[in-house]
C-alpha cells in the first residue's frame, strides 16, 4: 500500500479549480499529462491523482526521467535479465502493476526510448532486455514536463503519437504568480516546519514590508522557489536570535547576494635566466643595484587587526549589518563572529 503525500496547500481560486480538476480526473483509468513551469508541484498533483483514484490502495513508482543517464532509464523503464553475477532489474511496469506510474520530464526520453515507449504503451506489456517474452502490465499512467510537447513534436523533436498517447487528459498546473491568495498560507506552512526543525518554540511570521515583499514576487520558481526563500530567511533570522521574538524583516531570496568571489591570480612568467645573465654581462647595459626593501612601518600584530578589521566592515556592509550573513561571508559560526566583533570593540 503506498504511503499517503504531503496535502496540496492553497485558497485561491485558482487553486480550488485544479484540486477540482483532479478529483475528476482521478477516477479516469487513462493517462494524463501535468503540463507547468518548475516548482509548480506537479509530482504533489500526480500522487494526488493516485490516491483519489480507485488505485489509491495500490503501489504509486515515481521516475524522474531527467535524472538518468540513457542507458539507466532504459533499463528502469523496461528493465533487463542478467545471466551474470548481476541483479535482474524490474521494470517500473511491473513494480507499478495495479498501481499507478508516474514518469517526470518525459521530454528526457531520447527518440530511441520514446519508440520503445510508445510500442510498450500500445501493447501493455513489457520486454525486459535479456529476456524471452513480454510481460504483461497494469499500469495508470501520469506523465509530467515543464515544455510545450505538441511544439516540440511540431519541430520533430519528439515523437506525436507518443504525445497522443501520454496527452489523453492535459492538465495545466498555475504559476504561483496567478495564485497570489496562496502566498500567506504556504508562507505559515513553510515558516512552520522550518522552525520547529530549528528547534525554536514558535514562527513569528514576517513583518509586513516583509510580507508585501513575498507578495509582489514574480516567483519564476513558484512554490519551490518560495518554500526555500521562507526557510533561508527563517534560518538566518534564527541565527541572528535564537528565540525568534520578533517577526522576520529580512528576505533571502538570493542566497549568493553579497558574495564576493575572488578573481584568478595572474601570475607572470618570469624570462629565461640566460636574458637576465646575458643584461647583466653586456657592456651596454649597466648593472643596477636593488634597492633593499623598505622594512614594515606597523608591527606584524597590528597590521593583522587592521587587515581583520577591514574584513568585519566589509562583511557588515555587504550583508547591510545582518550579523548572520556577515558571519556566512566571512565562513564563521555567528558566535565566532560575535567573539570577532567583542575582539575589536565593536558594539553590534
Amino acid at each position: 500500500m503506498a504511503l499517503i503525500s504531503q496535502q496540496p496547500i492553497g485558497q485561491s481560486d485558482s487553486f480550488h479549480a485544479l484540486m477540482d480538476s483532479v478529483s475528476d480526473i482521478a477516477s479516469l483509468e487513462r493517462p494524463v499529462l501535468l503540463v507547468g513551469e518548475r516548482g509548480t508541484g506537479k509530482e504533489l498533483i500526480a500522487s494526488r491523482l493516485h490516491f483519489l483514484s480507485p488505485r489509491w490502495e495500490q503501489v504509486y513508482v515515481s521516475l524522474n526521467c531527467a535524472a538518468q543517464s540513457e542507458a539507466e532509464l532504459e533499463a528502469k523503464l523496461f528493465g533487463y535479465v542478467s545471466y551474470d553475477s548481476r541483479p535482474d532489474e524490474e521494470s517500473v511496469f511491473i513494480t507499478a502493476g495495479g498501481g499507478t506510474l508516474f514518469l517526470d520530464h518525459i521530454e528526457a526520453c531520447s527518440p530511441r526510448l520514446q519508440e520503445k515507449l510508445l510500442e510498450t504503451l500500445e501493447q501493455g506489456a513489457v520486454l525486459a532486455r535479456g529476456a524471452a517474452e513480454a510481460e504483461d502490465f497494469d499500469v495508470r499512467l501520469i506523465c509530467a514536463t515543464s515544455v510545450d510537447l505538441n511544439a516540440r513534436a511540431q519541430q520533430g523533436l519528439f515523437r506525436p503519437d507518443l504525445v497522443d498517447y501520454v496527452a489523453f487528459h492535459v492538465m495545466p498546473l498555475p504559476p504561483l504568480r496567478v495564485r497570489l491568495d496562496d502566498i500567506p498560507p504556504l508562507v505559515e506552512y513553510f515558516g512552520r516546519k522550518i522552525t520547529a526543525s530549528l528547534g525554536a518554540e514558535r514562527f513569528p511570521g514576517f513583518t509586513a514590508e516583509a510580507t508585501a515583499s513575498l507578495m509582489s514576487r514574480a516567483w519564476p520558481g513558484n512554490v519551490r522557489e518560495l518554500k526555500l526563500t521562507v526557510e533561508r530567511s527563517v534560518a538566518q533570522a534564527f541565527l541572528a536570535d535564537e528565540s525568534l521574538t520578533a517577526p522576520i524583516a529580512a528576505l533571502v531570496h538570493n542566497p549568493f547576494e553579497g558574495i564576493v568571489m575572488a578573481a584568478p591570480q595572474m601570475t607572470s612568467v618570469p624570462a629565461p635566466a640566460v636574458h637576465v645573465l646575458e643584461a647583466q654581462n653586456s657592456p651596454d647595459v649597466p648593472s643596477k643595484p636593488h634597492p633593499p626593501s623598505s622594512p614594515p612601518t606597523t608591527a606584524l600584530p597590528e597590521r593583522v587587526k587592521i587587515f581583520e578589521r577591514g574584513l568585519i566592515d566589509e562583511a557588515l556592509t555587504l550583508s547591510q549589518d545582518h550579523q548572520g550573513r556577515a558571519a556566512e561571508h566571512l565562513g564563521l559560526t555567528y558566535h565566532q563572529f560575535r567573539g570577532l566583533l567583542r575582539k575589536h570593540g565593536l558594539k553590534k
